[in-house]
């Protein structure tokens, strides 16, 4: 399976890092493609302009063609995995605008109209989608306040993947408190459970070999 990671922290050598790399070297041994968008070590530009704004959608193609590298990555991905740091109660900034510049009409979905009540996702290659975050509140205190930045991305966003796209979020919550055991036994959680993303990948190659020779 193709997974994009899409990562977001300033620090190389953040607990975000470290988070970043044991993913990846779990989605590689599981025998996935994986390719990585690091947003701060790119200078990704998050700003949708007041230029970009006035032609969001009556000329789509050109804001397209500037992150035509970020679509393309997007569209080929079967499985879309987030890893940043929750800051007041969401993704980063830099996050954040990345998927309002990138995940744009025609790309992440087609906007309502006078016959359509709502959008509707364009993103049906989008089959597993997985969010590996940290945040400082602790669990109790999201809960109550209806955890904002799940609600956004797993319920909000998840309607534009495929309809049985499967979620997974893993989250270490009250981070300024932990101990190394902890930090540790998380980067190992989110090893176990990037290695069962999607399902053993090998075996579903061979399974699609087996159907297209009957």
């Amino acid at each position: 399976m193709r997974v994009l990671i899409v990562f977001a922290h300033p620090c190389r050598e953040s607990y975000g890092a470290a988070l970043l790399a044991t993913a990846r070297e779990s989605l590689l041994r599981a025998g996935h493609k994986v390719e990585v968008i690091d947003l701060y070590a790119e200078n990704f530009d998050p700003v949708l302009s007041a230029e970009d704004w006035a032609e969001y959608v009556s000329n789509t193609d050109r804001l397209i063609a500037r992150v035509a590298p970020h679509v393309a990555a997007l569209r080929r991905a079967e499985g879309l995995v987030f890893v940043y740091p929750t800051w007041m109660y969401g993704p980063p900034a830099i996050l954040k605008g990345w998927m309002e510049r990138v995940w744009l009409p025609g790309v992440a979905f087609e906007v309502a109209s006078a016959t359509k009540m709502r959008a509707t996702g364009r993103l049906q290659n989008i089959r597993h989608f997985a969010v590996i975050t940290t945040s400082g509140s602790p669990w109790w205190w999201l809960r109550l306040i209806r955890d904002p930045g799940r609600s956004m991305l797993a319920r909000g966003y998840r309607v534009l993947f495929h309809p049985r796209c499967r979620v997974t979020w893993l989250q270490l919550h009250d981070m300024n408190h932990r101990k190394p055991r902890d930090l540790k036994a998380f980067l190992a959680k989110v090893g176990t459970r990037m290695s069962r993303f999607g399902g053993p990948a090998i075996q579903r190659k061979s399974d699609e070999r087996r159907t297209s020779e009957a």
